[in-house]
């Protein structure tokens, strides 16, 4: 209870300059209902028959009082000023005419448990003396004296024992010892603590009334099953109920990350929609559970949504229970057997852009719907093939459904946003931990673990073992090279190349130039960052990363490339703040030559001017259309000028924003908004305007636009540049499998293009697969090659001119 504090004052002589104060508790009324009933100190001390400390609350009241929010904490009895208050957060309800136990530290000593506490903490109280207060929050208590304390309102009751103790209820009780409490027998309150409580031996009670040497109740099942809990949507009909007694096995416990434990039911209904497994979080606590446990578990249910519960995050939610309290029945029992996953072809139902969540589950037709009605559950996949390389958090993909567009090295191919491959699952490790893998390895045998829901990829196997790992063989591509009569043009994203990156990098990415790309004429480079990288203090300039990275292409055995480029305006054209990234030319002057026309610059846009009935551009290199809030916070194209064997040929090099932003494919809004993609349409338009003003003035002009166009080739954005014909991209030439350059939540797919103008019809283009498929990495991105043979602008021309290079080649081979 909380006595008001009333303060008497006696002042003797000013020449004295004393002052004496009289402190006096006054009384209040006492607590009505939950109060203070014993406390004990000396658990586990030298002579103790118990080994823990406790509190013991009881409720004198008609009505239960909830104790979530309250606190009991402790200060010692002769409390300094260094001296702070303990304080042990409480859960659960005191029942009237009930008591309620609190244990607190366990000693070395004593040889008797408590009876089963209702909270446990770990204060070390002084068997002697000490101050025990119930109150009404969790913050610990500031207050030092007894008048201080009595003016604390969140102060519901306070115990002063030992006859030293400074904070108190009037008088303290006497003083206690290793093998004495001091106990409350009446629940009387008057507010003096030697008057309402006795010394004697020790006598902890709890909520179900058992004191020590009482054998616990055989614990029974509560009336709620895992599957009430799951239900047959994504959302648990009882989010935010508190269960209690919920029976299962522990069949995988994890002691790091998210910690908790998995427990399914092995007596499951015949309802297909409805799981049988659900995850306990643990918390910061590490599990105390082992596989094999059975338990009956009580907590709240929660809806874990990774990322954060915000309507513009798109993520569903991991089904889990929380703040939980576990009783173990036994040990050693037999899991149930995991279940083969063998999802369905579809892949989600759609709801119009809305969310998916309140829907009834339909596992027989699409495959998210299947992993979410085994949320939780022991299940296993046989030999599983590798689609996603193990990547920096150790995650790795694979697929349940290798028949499933499978790729000629193993993957597994993104072919249209109605099929999006449902057989996809990523997996994490969690007791075991799989071996880092490449696109196409497979592991023997079976891999076993639980399905959960995480951030970055949505449904996720944690594994608890892991099959054999079996290497698929796959190797880095290289292509062959040019012939003479051909010109060779490369895109390749080498990711924030910066003039400070290592050495190691800049021989890697050089090396694949030379060896694996065969030295192309022109390489179009995207994500070249200035001189310092990341570092934002306004260098725009790359100069150092271009001669870094050419000479790097020397020592390799490559050409002596030149470089055209503009710098970006500081921080307007997106990427890493500060890096300051754009696309650029490299050149083999050997093979190619460059029409270098002055004035362009970061503002300017190239235009396409007439020279001899040619097009030509106004400045070259140039920008496109610059200004065009298309490219905004993006990066500008870029349009250059070659020359090869006297005829010209237009290339431009891209890179459009990026899908950053865009709602993920496993995501509760279904279909996905994706909303990045305005932007890059609006992009589309703005170089496909500048392609027809070149074919405008030259309909036989080469165009070739190049770069990381960040979309498919079956997305809006490539549709705008291919349309009507007169723009050809290769990506769609290839066969179905093949069209790839990226490998992204283990779909194989294309963020890369090359595109070429139709008037251009002989050419070899290959996909070089080197990075994307592999777990160690110089690039996320492939490069891609074409070899060409440029048009002369006239079809009968052209026709004779090839069949004389194709004698000359003839003769020379």
């Amino acid at each position: 209870m909380r006595p008001t504090p009333l303060r008497v004052g006696l002042a003797v002589t000013a020449a004295s300059a004393v002052s004496l104060a009289l402190v006096v508790p006054a009384t209040a009324a006492p607590s009505p209902d939950a109060l203070i009933a014993e406390v004990y100190g000396g658990g586990g001390n030298s002579g103790a028959t118990l080994t823990r400390d406790f509190v013991e609350l009881a409720n004198r009241g008609d009505s239960p009082v909830a104790l979530a929010g309250w606190s009991v904490q402790y200060l010692p009895g002769s409390a300094s000023a260094s001296s702070r208050w303990q304080a042990t957060p409480l859960t659960g309800t005191v029942e009237p005419g009930k008591r309620f136990l609190v244990a607190q530290a366990q000693g070395s000593g004593g040889t008797v448990q408590l009876p089963t506490p209702d909270v446990t903490g770990a204060i070390a109280m002084s068997a002697t003396g000490g101050t025990v207060a119930l109150v009404t929050g969790t913050e610990p208590l500031t207050c030092k004296t007894a008048a201080d304390c009595a003016a604390d309102t969140r102060i519901r009751d306070l115990v002063g024992y030992g006859s030293a103790t400074v904070v108190r209820e009037t008088t303290p009780t006497a003083n206690l010892s290793n093998t004495t409490s001091a106990a409350r027998p009446a629940l009387t309150d008057t507010d003096d603590n030697a008057a309402d409580f006795t010394v004697g031996a020790p006598t902890p009670v709890n909520s179900k009334g058992q004191g020590t040497g009482d054998p616990d109740p055989e614990p029974q099942p509560g009336d709620k099953r895992i599957r009430d809990i799951q239900g047959t949507t994504r959302i648990s009909p009882l989010v935010g109920t508190k269960v209690a007694g919920v029976p299962g096995v522990v069949t995988a416990t994890r002691a790091t990350g998210d910690r908790g434990f998995w427990i399914q039911d092995t007596a499951p209904d015949t309802d297909p929609r409805t799981s049988e497994g659900v995850f306990v979080y643990t918390a910061g606590l590490a599990p105390t559970v082992e596989p094999g446990d059975s338990v009956l578990v009580s907590g709240t249910i929660a809806e874990y949504r990774p990322g954060g519960d915000n309507a513009s995050n798109a993520n569903q939610t991991l089904t889990e229970i929380t703040g939980a309290t576990v009783t173990v029945l036994t040990k050693g029992n037999a899991l149930p057997a995991p279940v083969v996953l063998t999802p369905p072809d579809g892949f989600i139902p759609t709801a119009g852009g809305g969310s998916v969540e309140t829907l009834p589950l339909e596992p027989a037709k699409y495959g998210q719907d299947y992993y979410e009605s085994l949320e939780g559950m022991y299940v296993q996949v046989d030999d599983a093939r590798v689609v996603g390389p193990t990547n920096n958090f150790s995650e790795t993909w694979i697929t349940t459904r290798p028949d499933q567009n499978p790729t000629p090295r193993g993957g597994t191919v993104y072919l249209g946003y109605d099929q999006p491959n449902s057989g996809r699952i990523k997996v994490k490790a969690g007791s075991a931990t799989p071996q880092a893998s490449n696109v196409g390895d497979v592991w023997r045998g079976a891999t076993v673990g639980n399905v959960e829901y995480t951030n970055f990829g949505g449904y996720t196997l944690a594994t608890k073992s892991v099959g054999e790992h079996v290497s698929g063989g796959i190797q880095p591509e290289t292509t062959d090279a040019a012939r003479q009569y051909e010109l060779s043009v490369a895109t390749y994203n080498v990711e924030n190349l910066a003039a400070t990156n290592p050495q190691a990098k800049f021989d890697r990415l050089a090396a694949a130039v030379v060896n694996n790309l065969a030295s192309p004429d022109v390489v179009v480079l995207e994500e070249i960052q200035d001189n310092n990288g990341a570092t934002d203090d306004g260098t725009v300039a790359a100069d150092q990363t271009f001669a870094k990275f050419t000479e790097a292409i020397v020592a390799a055995g490559g050409p002596r490339y030149e470089w055209r480029q503009i710098d970006p305006q500081n921080k307007a054209d997106g990427g890493q703040p500060g890096g300051n990234i754009r696309v650029a030319f490299l050149f083999n002057p050997a093979r190619v030559s460059f029409v270098d026309r002055a004035g362009g610059d970061a503002t300017t846009p190239v235009s396409v001017v007439k020279q001899h009935g040619r097009a030509a551009l106004s400045v070259s290199p140039g920008r496109i259309d610059p200004a065009n809030l298309a490219w905004a916070d993006s990066r500008k194209p870029l349009a250059g000028e070659f020359k090869f064997r006297g005829r010209t040929v237009f290339v431009v090099g891209n890179h459009f924003t990026s899908k950053g932003g865009d709602q993920a494919l496993h995501g509760r809004y279904q279909e996905p908004n994706r909303s990045s993609e305005v932007q890059r349409l609006k992009q589309a338009a703005a170089l496909r305007a500048f392609v027809d003003q070149v074919q405008a003035v030259d309909r036989g002009a080469n165009v070739v636009l190049a770069g990381d166009i960040n979309d498919y080739q079956f997305s809006p954005t490539v549709q705008a540049l291919t349309a009507g014909g007169s723009v050809v991209d290769l990506i769609s030439t290839l066969p179905e499998s093949e069209r790839y350059s990226y490998v992204f939540d283990g779909n194989s797919q294309t963020l890369d293009h090359i595109l070429i103008s139709s008037n251009i019809n002989r050419y070899r283009y290959d996909v070089v697969h080197i990075n994307a498929e592999f777990t160690d990495q110089a690039s996320d991105h492939d490069p891609q090659v074409v070899k060409l043979r440029p048009s002369t602008g006239n079809p009968q021309v052209d026709r004779m001119v090839f069949l004389l290079e194709d004698i000359a080649e003839c003769v020379r081979g």
